[in-house]
């Protein structure tokens, strides 16, 4: 068995049927260790109560996850481009999802109060409208327009 898959109890099953159900799964995979659990996620749009009969119930596909790795590893050699209620399964390894690292869906990267606090200043410090006033207000900051408006009259006179 390979290294990395030692940890590994959980296998992926691609390919399964529309009349295919958890105790399918589990009675046909049964057979190569103890099952702790067999998830079959719903459909993407199934968020209707009162939806058809004819309706999908199932993504077409489904995790096994095993007691052990080398049963895990058992049923992938075993069940790997087998027939299942005449559907050719695909299985192998359970990988991570590649969106997991982004929880929040399509919602924008700033509604996440984790980057506004890692990378939003107070407005007083960005330079926004409060900070704005407050240096209009100040006698500080006279001098340096009045410098500016001196160097812009003699830009144009020349």
């Amino acid at each position: 068995m390979e290294e990395g898959t030692k940890s590994k109890k959980t296998v992926f099953v691609g390919g399964i049927s529309d009349d295919t159900d958890e105790t399918t799964l589990y009675e046909s995979f049964s057979t190569f260790g103890d099952i702790l659990e067999v998830q079959l996620p719903p459909p993407v749009t199934q968020h209707y109560q009162n939806q058809n009969a004819s309706a999908p119930k199932h993504r077409g596909f489904a995790f096994v996850t095993f007691s052990s790795s080398a049963d895990a590893q058992d049923a992938i050699d075993n069940m790997d481009m087998n027939e299942l209620k005449g559907r050719v399964l695909k299985v192998n390894l359970a990988r991570p999802m590649k969106a997991a690292l982004n929880l929040t869906g399509n919602r924008a990267i700033w509604e996440s109060e984790e980057w506004l606090k890692e990378h939003v200043k107070p407005l007083a410090q960005s330079g926004g409208v409060q900070g704005r006033h407050a240096r209009s207000q100040s006698p500080s900051a006279e001098p340096e327009e009045s410098e500016k408006n001196k160097d812009d009259d003699e830009a144009m006179e020349e």
